[in-house]
């Protein structure tokens, strides 16, 4: 593991802390990612993932819910969850992370801390997110546009096609 996907390691897991215990102070973060991380400048990269997120964390929920189809993200597992926090976060408000890396990283930490199914939905959320944000569609939406296009531009019958009573 490189040491920025251990950083992102440690943003997660302060992330699941919070969900279970929100009133834990700044010194205890910023403790505990000393701890793990040691080097300087990944506290400071694993703190701006945890601090985005929640400063963003509105909007990010707002549009992973939208992105994840039939799940609440309240009934998401708590691991899953925070995993898309922290790779929609690098996705949409994060530019120094290319989205390809923030993908990446994001479905190894679901395989590695999530359930057996937990990379592929992390991997189709993020992507859908990833298309919602910059309007790409994907080549079955394409197609579908094109299908019902298709159908509203057909040429009125002509009369010789029109049967004669």
């Amino acid at each position: 593991m490189n040491r920025r996907s251990r950083a992102r390691e440690v943003a997660l897991q302060l992330l699941f802390q919070r969900d279970h215990n929100p009133f834990l102070d700044r010194p205890a973060l910023v403790g505990f990612a000393r701890n793990r991380l040691g080097e300087p400048a990944l506290v400071e990269f694993c703190l701006q993932l945890y601090d985005g997120v929640l400063a963003h964390q509105e909007e990010i929920d707002q549009r992973l819910s939208a992105s994840a189809e039939n799940w609440r993200l309240p009934r998401m597992a708590a691991v899953d969850r925070n995993v898309l926090r922290v790779g929609a976060f690098e996705v949409l408000f994060f530019p120094e992370t290319p989205s390809a890396v923030a993908f990446d990283e994001a479905i190894e930490l679901a395989r590695r801390y999530g359930t057996a199914e937990s990379s592929a939905f992390v991997n189709g959320v993020l992507d859908r997110l990833r298309r919602e944000a910059t309007g790409e569609t994907t080549a079955a939406e394409a197609s579908a546009g094109e299908t019902a296009g298709a159908d509203t531009a057909a040429e009125p019958p002509t009369e010789s096609a029109i049967p004669s009573s």
